[in-house]
């Protein structure tokens, strides 16, 4: 009875140990989900080439995050700096490296020459302070994008 008893209690003590770990950390709340890197047809840096370029950012969290004075680069450190902005909770926002229109959900670049490499490149993303907040690495030709 008395080893039942003790069974009893080790099982119930390790129930506890399961229940009671730390909980994985999440993400940060601003990712970047998305490089179309290798845009469909020639390179001929048309505007349509070139948007067709681009970088979805998403707002994981419950709340809108203002990106004013973010950056978003790629190793050869060719920049875009977000102006005053603000992603909605759950939105994404595609960063495409042509020129056009900006807005609420599409920002562009503004470059007439392509950012991303066909081959393989990074995006970082910093915040206003230049702490990296995400990035996103490939390394391949047999695709033209990539899912972060």
């Amino acid at each position: 009875m008395r080893a039942r008893f003790l069974l009893s209690a080790a099982v119930a003590a390790g129930a506890l140990l399961v229940v009671s770990q730390p909980a994985l950390a999440a993400g940060p709340a601003i990712q970047i989900t998305k490089i179309y890197y290798d845009s469909p047809g020639k390179d001929t840096r048309s505007n349509g080439s070139l948007n067709a370029e681009y970088v979805w950012i998403k707002n994981t969290s419950k709340s809108a995050v203002s990106v004013k004075g973010w950056t978003l680069a790629d190793e050869s450190n060719h920049r875009y700096v977000f102006p005053t902005l603000s992603i909605p909770a759950g939105k994404t926002i595609t960063v495409r490296t042509g020129s056009g229109k900006s807005g609420t959900s599409t920002r562009y670049w503004g470059s007439g020459n392509y950012i991303w490499n066909n081959d393989k490149d990074t995006a970082y993303l910093r915040n206003a302070s230049g702490k990296l907040v995400d990035s996103c690495s490939y390394n391949s030709t047999r695709a033209d994008y990539k899912i972060c």
